[in-house]
């Protein structure tokens, strides 16, 4: 059976099926599979090691191939059509070979608005890609990513979900440099970085055996605890403004907490302006 140009076009074969998954050599296979049995062993259910085997298998090849799903699928006992449907659901399952540095700029909202969008269109002009494609030395894959949860750093830009915060378009394209020519950087917060493999593999659930790396992992940065230190009732130093025409005020003014700042007295919690309609239901 032939494939006609249009389906050529539409990305649509109809013509022989695809032939089963190559199986990995034996010494990697065996290797695998020691892993995989530590992992499906936590759970009660093998079903649910799904996810941390498709990082295991990430972890050998730098991105999930038909062998790794086919893999999992033995292992666990499901069709290869069950480990497609969820290696194809989840973004950080790579389904074609990336990078040793997988290079993430959030472009969602309030990134953006800070300067996301400008991070992501000089690097890629700068690396000579598009999104979710790699350079040809192999080291940088650039994509665009939705909210990191991280909007108090923005812009912020992660290489293999680490943090580097507070981003401009020359600080994110000396941060690719240096990964491209091997010179070693530091995240702004969180683990020391590691390869895009090394990453995998950790995200499979074996430790970070590294020397000193998860001591570094560190806490919450300042701007994130704002919220938390106003909920302790811990009241946060005011803020002196400046007169336009000189010098400092002689008082400071008092802090005004918005409804964002603290959480403030309702209807539901004050006594004093009880909630409640105003009418009896159908009046």
């Amino acid at each position: 059976m032939t494939t006609t140009p249009s389906e050529k076009a539409a990305g649509v074969s109809l013509g022989m099926p695809q032939l089963p998954a190559p199986d990995y050599p034996a010494d990697v296979r065996a290797r695998l599979e020691t892993d995989a049995k530590d992992v499906i062993a936590r759970y009660p259910d093998s079903r649910s090691a799904l996810l941390p085997l498709l990082h295991l298998v990430q972890s050998e090849e730098g991105h999930v191939t038909r062998t790794g799903m086919r893999f999992c699928a033995e292992m666990l006992g499901l069709t290869t059509a069950e480990v497609t449907a969820v290696a194809t659901f989840y973004t950080m399952y790579r389904r074609k070979p990336s990078g040793d540095y997988q290079v993430g700029v959030c472009t969602n909202t309030l990134c953006a608005v800070m300067g996301g969008d400008a991070i992501f269109d000089e690097l890629k002009q700068h690396l000579g890609v598009g999104n979710d494609e790699t350079t040809e030395d192999g080291k940088i894959t650039l994509e665009h990513i939705e909210c990191n949860a991280a909007c108090d750093f923005a812009p912020v830009v992660m290489v293999n979900w680490e943090f580097f915060d507070n981003q401009t378009p020359e600080s994110a394209k000396r941060l690719v440099d240096d990964l491209r020519a091997g010179v070693p950087v530091e995240p702004t917060r969180g683990a020391p970085l590691c390869t895009y493999k090394e990453t995998a593999r950790i995200l499979a659930g074996f430790p970070d055996e590294r020397p000193g790396a998860v001591e570094a992992t560190g806490g919450a940065g300042p701007a994130s605890l704002i919220g938390l230190r106003l909920a302790k009732g811990e009241v946060p130093q005011p803020r002196v403004v400046h007169p336009r025409a000189g010098g400092p005020q002689d008082e400071a003014p008092a802090e005004h907490l918005s409804s964002h700042d603290a959480p403030q007295e309702t209807s539901a919690s004050d006594p004093a302006h009880p909630a409640g309609p105003t009418a009896e239901e159908g009046e």
